[in-house]
């Protein structure tokens, strides 16, 4: 946030920061500190004649320990009268120039030596380091909160623009606290690419998956495992310590998700459609089920494996990718399960025995499109292996050159110039 005021000095900007908004501010819970800068740090310049001093016999140190001991608060223990205590207590807390002026060093003869005898008491500032200006318009004072370790960004961001805006009230006439920067601008970024990401995601999957499957009942049953592995992926990412965040949830293929559910819904659909033995649904349900067994194991597990070695990473590496290695794998764990156990269960419940098998005229065509080129390659198998190995190096050749083209890229929109 910015500490303005037309016509106020950088002196009394940085005064109002330090002395009454920064103490406000660092109260809010989850806030670790606030820093200022720019503007003038005010201090009493005590500069010291030191022809005056030798004069008087006196040294710097006389003068630095007597104003050390005159701007100090001390105790002075109880005094106990008719059953009550009440505290002693000396203030001497300098807080104006003159009163800086009349501060005693010593005495001669009776004669107090005051500060102003042998120095001169003016206003000034500590050395500067730094200085902000903001839209343009010359100085002003820049607070910068920041948050605890392990706190919520977005709650406490919220607190501290809650308590600014209380701060705002309490100003003196002429100064304003306007934040200029919030981090919940960037987390609401975020949580809505992700939002946006799952909610566009789901919908196309299972809108493929209707024109693929061409049954409605069978459609909804394979669309249930995307909410009920997510749930099960939440529920070990909160017991894990991992957040939902652009990196962990915005890599989730929910196509990954129902692979193996598709696979066991379409065998129990074409099952159905073709046994005519007079055998119940439930015996037709479980031999479709296990007939898929192995192969949707096989391959949920060989997707997952493959993102294990992202666990091993160290560094930047493992704290950008090992979260959304972690949240794969925990959906890819929960697609598994549920294509062994809910899949069948709902196949067995909700589709019935007599299913009429139905042309789909979309998948006829690719099928037959598929039949040419594999009529095709197994005519030319040499042929379709050097292609294969030619793609194969050729990919290992740009895996060398990738470098951070994995890394999503936010663009938050801001910028922020910082000159050293």
């Amino acid at each position: 946030y910015l500490v303005t005021g037309a016509g106020k000095s950088a002196a009394e900007l940085r005064t109002v920061q330090d002395w009454i908004i920064k103490p406000q501010l660092v109260s809010v819970p989850g806030v670790a500190e606030v820093n200022s800068w720019g503007g003038e740090v005010y201090q009493v310049h005590v500069v010291v004649d030191p022809r005056e001093l030798q004069a008087r016999g006196l040294t710097l140190a006389d003068l630095a320990t007597a104003l050390e001991r005159n701007n100090l608060n001390v105790g002075g223990g109880t005094i106990d009268v008719a059953g009550e205590s009440s505290l002693v207590q000396g203030v001497a807390l300098l807080t104006r120039r003159e009163q800086v002026e009349q501060v005693v060093v010593t005495a001669k003869g009776g004669v107090p030596v005051r500060v102003r005898d042998v120095a001169r008491v003016v206003d000034g500032h500590e050395i500067r380091r730094g200085a902000v200006t903001a839209d343009g318009k010359g100085e002003v004072v820049l607070g910068l909160g920041f948050m605890l370790m392990g706190e919520n960004s977005h709650e406490v961001t919220q607190r501290l623009e809650a308590r600014l805006a209380e701060v705002r009230k309490t100003l003196p006439e002429g100064i304003d606290a306007t934040p200029v920067y919030e981090r919940t601008t960037l987390v609401e970024q975020v949580l809505d690419t992700v939002r946006r990401n799952l909610l566009e995601g789901a919908i196309l999957v299972i809108a493929v998956l209707f024109v693929f499957l061409g049954n409605l009942r069978a459609g909804l049953i394979v669309a249930a495992a995307i909410p009920l592995s997510m749930l099960l992926a939440f529920d070990l990412m909160l017991r894990a310590g991992v957040a939902g965040s652009l990196m962990s949830l915005g890599a989730i293929d929910f196509g990954l998700v129902v692979d193996s559910s598709v696979i066991s819904v379409e065998n129990t659909v074409r099952r159905l459609a073709e046994d005519r033995s007079g055998r119940s649904r439930l015996e037709i349900v479980r031999a479709a089920a296990l007939e898929v067994r192995r192969p949707t194991m096989f391959g949920e597990l060989i997707i997952l494996i493959v993102y294990l070695p992202i666990l091993a990473l160290e560094g930047i590496e493992g704290k950008l990718f090992r979260p959304m290695a972690l949240t794969v794998i925990f959906a890819l764990l929960g697609s598994l399960i549920l294509s062994l156990t809910l899949m069948p269960a709902l196949c067995a419940t909700f589709l019935p025995r007599r299913m009429a098998e139905r042309e789909n005229r979309f998948v006829s065509a690719i099928q037959r499109r598929y039949r040419q080129g594999l009529r095709w390659a197994m005519a030319r198998p040499r042929l379709v292996l050097l292609i294969a190995a030619v793609l194969l190096v050729n990919s290992a050749l740009l895996a060398t050159r990738l470098g951070s083209e994995f890394v999503p890229r936010l663009r938050e929109g801001a910028l922020v110039i910082n000159t050293v």
